[in-house]
């Protein structure tokens, strides 16, 4: 519940971290960092924690990126990444606000699966990723967790507003502060009616359209055509152009007369031109009816609270954040106290060697060792 990461999500930020593969650096390739990985924190296959790597580099995948990654990293269309020893990867800049203020003592530290490292039981999480990235878990005792992303200026604003306020209201998207979930392009999500219990009790279904317009042919100007510049998110656009051409050529979509996939690197353009004289509303209709283009993402808030795993709603999830940041923000102030009493004690050391420069440097030069210089400081001035 806190950071919102799984192990290995925290185990690679971490490793990032340590060895300064830091966003204000240079690329290092993937492989070195798997390797300091499953060599240091996580005695797992290298091809899982590359996997992690890649979805954490997606901007189709997440939201808000952790890693920013330089080479192939995958498509929409459900292409793989390149392997490891061709890619690139540094830390993205919000990666930073999940691991800032780790070296202050805010979260506690445990050891790594041979003893010899330790490693964050939980990221100090200044931007919970609970929120802002899809985030899905299963186990082996059939509990499922399946958390829509959220736009991250949002929910801050949420909860400011909910620290403002004497006493912790629900908040939802009905109350027109978290306007409900979003992804990033190449994906539009539209919140349902039926989104509230989502809100509300932490279970539910969000209904997600993509973004179709409606476009006069420029060589035909008697016909139209239905051009789609947004997925819904995860739904792949090689899959959803099939889905289409198989319900045209099953004759249950009629109307369309060509399906082209004109997407580049500037984002998503598919165009569905229509035959002469038809309803293009009808046929989005029908679009949104049978295919991918209308998804459903059921959502279930399933998160590990103190050791034991509760289904949250919107506000309990704000709840427990603000508590958890709390704790991290108490922790680095009690850190930062003792190391200002550390330095004021040096410092109020240093200033009765000054007012007394003289004796300090007849004592230091009628000394025989350092040791005996040492202990005579000590007693004449009362030095700890």
């Amino acid at each position: 519940m806190r950071d919102g990461l799984k192990p290995v999500h925290r185990r690679v930020l971490y490793a990032m971290y340590d060895t300064g593969n830091s966003s204000d650096k240079p690329y290092r390739k993937s492989a070195r960092t798997v390797g300091t990985v499953i060599g240091k924190y996580h005695p797992h296959g290298d091809q899982a924690v590359y996997d992690t790597i890649v979805r954490m580099a997606q901007d189709f995948s997440m939201r808000y990126t952790l890693v920013d990654g330089q080479g192939n990293f995958g498509s929409v269309d459900g292409d793989p990444a390149a392997a490891m020893r061709y890619t690139e990867i540094r830390l993205d800049k919000l990666a930073h606000e999940m691991l800032r203020d780790i070296e202050k003592e805010t979260v506690d530290f445990g050891p790594n699966y041979d003893g010899a490292e330790t490693e964050p039981l939980v990221a100090p999480g200044g931007a919970s990723r609970t929120f802002w990235s899809t985030a899905r878990r299963a186990s082996l005792s059939a509990m499922a967790t399946n958390m829509p992303p959220h736009n991250l200026g949002e929910v801050v604003d949420v909860i400011k507003l909910m620290r403002r306020e004497s006493r912790r209201r629900a908040f939802g998207a009905d109350e027109g502060r978290c306007r409900g979930p979003t992804s990033r392009p190449p994906g539009s999500s539209t919140a349902s009616p039926a989104s509230g219990p989502a809100y509300e009790t932490g279970r539910g279904r969000i209904v997600m359209r993509g973004r179709a317009t409606i476009e006069e042919q420029p060589h035909r100007k008697d016909r139209q055509a239905i051009v789609i510049t947004e997925l819904p998110y995860q739904v792949n656009k090689t899959h959803l152009i099939e889905e289409i051409a198989a319900l045209v050529r099953d004759k249950r979509i009629e109307g369309i007369s060509d399906i082209r996939d004109e997407s580049d690197r500037d984002g998503i353009r598919m165009v569905l031109e229509l035959k002469r004289d038809e309803n293009p509303g009808v046929i989005l209709n029908n679009l949104y009816k049978f295919t991918k283009l209308q998804s459903t993402f059921g959502v279930i808030n399933l998160a590990i609270v103190h050791g034991r795993p509760q289904v949250l709603p919107l506000k309990d999830l704000l709840r427990h954040f603000v508590d958890f940041r709390r704790e991290v923000v108490v922790r680095r102030t009690q850190f930062d106290l003792r190391k200002a009493e550390e330095r004021a004690h040096i410092l109020e050391g240093l200033k009765i060697a000054i007012d007394n420069l003289d004796e300090v440097i007849a004592i230091i030069r009628g000394s025989k060792t350092p040791p005996e210089a040492k202990e005579a400081l000590r007693l004449r001035f009362h030095f700890s």
